[in-house]
């Protein structure tokens, strides 16, 4: 495993298990443990903190050599809202701290959520905050009017939606980009891609090791899915091969440069996602 140093210097796996979705949490968690993964991703709105928790529970290996991260969910009530749900998420999890606790949208109090986030961070029950999905307009608004950077920003990144530009200015302000979906969860046949089969086929790898190997080698952290343990077996097998100028030329040619899930920059999407997780 590879890591990156957050602006706090607490250290970070590159690579991990995003569990939205994920059919067997339980079993999956302790297989990608026991594969050498370190670094688990959940939130308050996927309702499977606790399926996490009951895998933690077993888990094989220390306490302190996991990284755990949740996210808030939207409130109008962000302050007491988000302690109320670290306690919540905690108690979900069978843990007494968080590794990293993000605001999960740009959406609702989001400045009384991050006060909360501030405090929890000075009590240490948490070892970095952070956010995502916020556009560098939005981040901006947050740290003129708050103490703390953010430590890491998560947002949509694949070969489909790039955005070197988000990463730029994160990198300019000591933030840390995360990518989630990196295989756009099946919206696309993105391994069936000609450019990424080409590339795979040069380095002797598969697609989905080609994707992700792109993003961390941008030196982003990245947290695919995966169902089976075939899979994260695959994924976690990326540290061994590098690729090229020419290889990132070719991704670049693959970007439509808008993204392909949920748009927070549009009215009919921001409000579809507060009726769906909002409180």
């Amino acid at each position: 495993m590879e890591y990156v140093t957050l602006n706090n210097d607490v250290k970070m796996p590159i690579l991990g298990l995003g569990i939205m979705k994920m059919e067997d949490i339980e079993h999956g968690v302790i297989s990608a443990i026991d594969h050498g993964y370190r670094l688990f991703d959940t939130a308050a709105s996927y309702e499977n903190e606790a399926a996490l928790g009951r895998a933690l529970k077993n888990s094989p290996v220390k306490r302190e050599e996991l990284f755990i991260t949740s996210k808030v969910k939207i409130q109008k009530n962000g302050y007491q809202g988000t302690l109320d749900f670290f306690e919540r998420t905690l108690d979900n999890l069978g843990l007494d701290y968080l590794d990293l606790y993000l605001i999960h949208h740009p959406l609702g109090d989001v400045f009384g959520e991050w006060r909360a986030m501030e405090e929890l961070y000075k009590l240490k029950k948490v070892r970095a905050i952070g956010v995502a999905n916020f556009e560098p307009f939005q981040l901006v608004n947050l740290m003129m009017y708050s103490d703390t950077i953010p430590a890491i920003n998560q947002i949509e990144i694949h070969p489909r939606y790039q955005e070197e530009t988000q990463q730029l200015f994160n990198e300019e302000h000591h933030i840390q980009t995360e990518s989630w979906s990196p295989f756009l969860s099946g919206k696309e046949d993105i391994f069936t891609e000609p450019v990424i089969q080409k590339i795979a086929a040069k380095h002797r790898k598969s697609a989905a090791q080609i994707v992700l190997r792109w993003i961390i080698q941008r030196g982003i952290v990245v947290i695919p899915k995966a169902n089976s343990v075939d899979h994260m077996i695959e994924n976690a097998d990326i540290f061994d091969f590098q690729l090229d100028d020419d290889d990132f030329k070719e991704f670049k040619n693959l970007d439509y440069g808008r993204p392909s899930f949920f748009n927070h920059l549009n009215a009919k999407d921001v409000e579809s996602m507060i009726n769906l997780v909002g409180k």
